[in-house]
């Protein structure tokens, strides 16, 4: 007999207490950042005319642009980016928004871009990773949980500008 007492007792619990055994029935889902990062270097006049970085330098204060598009194909979002003094750049694509979650995901829709080198004797684009054209974005299992929101990082590049004139190769026979 206790035992249903105490059965009954528990089930009116939440009607005496509400505040205390609320829970949300449709829970807000959290916002995800999307963030890319990457390295941009100078590609070394040994290696010119491939995609080897070997000898590459980094670049300080180079620019890139990520661009991503929409399903049509029409410019979504765009934003430009700068290198820190070590060549990295991590560039929070802020406003970024996807209507369509598979055709629209940054891994489909967005690329970088090689944009600028602020060096005179290494500023000329490569195609370096698809500098050129746009270099896809990878996933590399780096995201970050914070209480309100999600940080999903994605990786491009590298990418590299090279000299405008390098010594042609001397070969020795």
């Amino acid at each position: 007999m206790a035992a249903i007492h105490l059965s009954f007792l528990i089930l009116l619990l939440p009607l005496a207490f509400p505040s205390a055994f609320a829970y949300e029935t449709n829970p807000q889902p959290k916002k995800t950042q999307v963030v890319i990062e990457g390295m941009v270097y100078c590609q070394s006049c040994d290696n010119y005319g491939s995609w080897s970085l070997s000898k590459a330098k980094p670049i300080a204060s180079a620019k890139v642009s990520v661009i991503c598009k929409n399903q049509r194909g029409q410019v979504s979002y765009y934003k430009a980016s700068e290198t820190d003094g070590t060549g990295y750049f991590f560039a929070e694509l802020q406003g970024f928004e996807m209507s369509h979650l598979l055709l629209e995901h940054p891994l489909q829709s967005c690329v970088v871009k090689l944009v600028e080198s602020p060096l005179e004797g290494c500023n000329v684009l490569s195609n370096i990773n698809y500098g050129l054209y746009g270099s896809p974005l990878r996933y590399e299992n780096k995201r970050f949980y914070r209480k309100d929101y999600d940080v999903v990082i994605y990786a491009a590049g590298p990418l590299a500008f090279r000299p405008a004139h390098c010594d042609a190769p001397t070969k020795h026979y």
